[in-house]
């Protein structure tokens, strides 16, 4: 189940980076499912991203895991979220 956290957004609303890696099934299934409608977002790799990783790991508790995904919401909050679901995503971008 996704943890979010919340700061100050830094962003413009509506941003979505995604933090993967390429053999990540559950990054995958969530890329296909916020594509199916129409949601971008930037997409960082851990493996090949030390600073990436390193973020990762710093709203992880120490590991690297994925999907981990950054969002700033239409009120300005910036979340924080691990493994989230595609529903919870798009409810916290308002889509």
């Amino acid at each position: 189940m996704a943890t979010p956290t919340t700061e100050q957004a830094k962003g413009p609303i509506g941003q979505l980076t995604m933090y993967t890696t390429t053999w990540c099934g559950f990054c995958r299934r969530l890329k296909s499912q916020l594509a199916r409608d129409g949601i971008g977002m930037a997409e960082i790799d851990i493996e090949r991203d030390p600073a990436a990783a390193e973020y990762v790991m710093s709203v992880n508790g120490g590991n690297q895991t994925v999907p981990t995904v950054t969002l700033v919401d239409p009120a300005g909050e910036k979340h924080v979220l691990t493994n989230p679901s595609a529903k919870t995503v798009k409810r916290l971008l308002g889509v």
